[in-house]
């Protein structure tokens, strides 16, 4: 558990039961099932009520709120508009057995309550003992959404950290085909008829909702995976396995670094490895980038790694030493971003000898191409394609 984990979770019991439907995208049926779910709960006598549902317009989705108490949303005015957000203190205070909550990953209205996500407020709740049914789209997953953006040509700005979803105590798949998915847009039922056509051909192309819905049945079939080897774990002691993978991605501050963490975090959870991020300080060097190292920290914790950072006037050797203690098995660089000459004149890059170091320490090295991308998170309240919707 990571430290911004952590801080949700001190001094809090009981904690409330958490759920994810996850799709691969818009319209696949999440907020359907949730609601679904919450019926049945109400109508076996369960204190279930809505915090927060976006149906769209959607009529099938409209009708299954019915009969269910709906908290009242909290009304806010930015930039000259009027929007409704979930009421986090109402939701406190009315304190139902479960909450029904849609889009974990909704940037909130600046103003709107003391968090900036949906995803925070969804902690605070659980953290006070209300059960959270809740709706995500695999591409709003933090190590995910990067690799995403260049399939769908589609920013992802509404992120959800790692270990926010597998915190969850059950996650559910709600499936639908690529060819399903673009009839019922065809058919009016995921977006307005004026979208239908940019939406067909652009993030709904069928090549781009195989690959989203290729992702989401990995990640799932990880988390069952997990599941296993904590059952391993707590009823058969005897039964002997090792973990066969470890890996370390170095941190430094150039652009792109960001790209390469995200990579490295799916390259580990593809073996359910350990992930370790290692960040060397020259002794003679200032400390001018430590805004820049703060946000790539909290990038670490969010997808997952456990952060190092070491002192050294030998970065390659640093990085190697760390590799051997831990036994690392996989190290993932960066590209250099130095020419030749200047390579010479420093006694040749730090790729290059960390490369040759992990070659005598028998360890893989794998080295990323730096491609910088700009991200710009904020509130797009308008912005539907692609946007976490159910």
């Amino acid at each position: 558990m990571n430290e911004r984990a952590t801080e949700y979770q001190e001094d809090i019991e009981p904690a409330g039961r958490f759920r994810v439907y996850l799709g691969s995208a818009a319209g696949v049926g999440k907020t359907y099932a949730m609601l679904s779910e919450g019926v049945r709960r109400h109508d076996r006598g369960t204190d279930v009520a809505i915090g927060f549902v976006e149906s769209h317009g959607r009529p099938q989705t409209e009708a299954m709120t019915k009969g269910l108490e709906v908290i009242p949303r909290k009304a806010v005015e930015y930039r000259g508009t009027r929007f409704e957000e979930m009421d986090l203190q109402a939701v406190l205070d009315r304190h139902p057995a479960v909450a029904l909550i849609d889009e974990l990953a909704h940037t909130n209205v600046p103003g709107s309550g003391p968090h900036a996500k949906r995803w925070e407020d969804v902690l605070q709740i659980l953290d006070a003992g209300i059960d959270v049914i809740t709706t995500v789209n695999i591409q709003h997953l933090e190590s995910i959404a990067d690799a995403v953006e260049p399939i769908t040509g589609v920013s992802i700005g509404e992120r959800v950290p790692d270990w926010v979803l597998r915190r969850a105590d059950q996650i559910e798949l709600v499936d639908s085909s690529p060819e399903q998915l673009r009839r019922r847009m065809l058919h009016g039922n995921i977006y307005p008829p004026e979208k239908v056509p940019q939406a067909l051909s652009h993030f709904f192309r069928t090549d781009n909702l195989i690959a989203l819905r290729e992702l989401a049945l990995r990640f799932l079939a990880d988390e069952t995976e997990e599941e296993l080897l904590e059952h391993l774990a707590r009823y058969q002691t005897q039964v002997l396995w090792e973990t066969s993978e470890r890996f370390l991605v170095a941190v430094i501050t150039a652009p792109g670094t960001e790209a390469i963490i995200r990579r490295a975090s799916r390259m580990a959870a593809r073996t359910k490895a350990d992930l370790h991020a290692v960040h060397i300080h020259l002794h003679d060097s200032s400390r001018s980038d430590q805004s820049a190292l703060d946000g790539l920290r909290q990038l670490c914790i969010d997808v997952g790694a456990d952060w190092t950072e070491i002192e050294s006037d030998d970065p390659a050797t640093a990085i190697i030493d760390f590799a051997r203690r831990r036994q690392i098995t996989q190290i993932v660089l960066g590209s250099s971003q130095r020419g030749r000459f200047q390579e010479l004149l420093r006694g040749g890059s730090i790729v290059r000898k960390v490369s040759r170091g992990a070659a005598d320490a028998g360890i893989d090295v794998h080295i990323i191409a730096r491609r910088h991308v700009e991200h710009t998170e904020g509130h797009r309240p308008n912005d539907n394609v692609g946007s976490e919707e159910s």
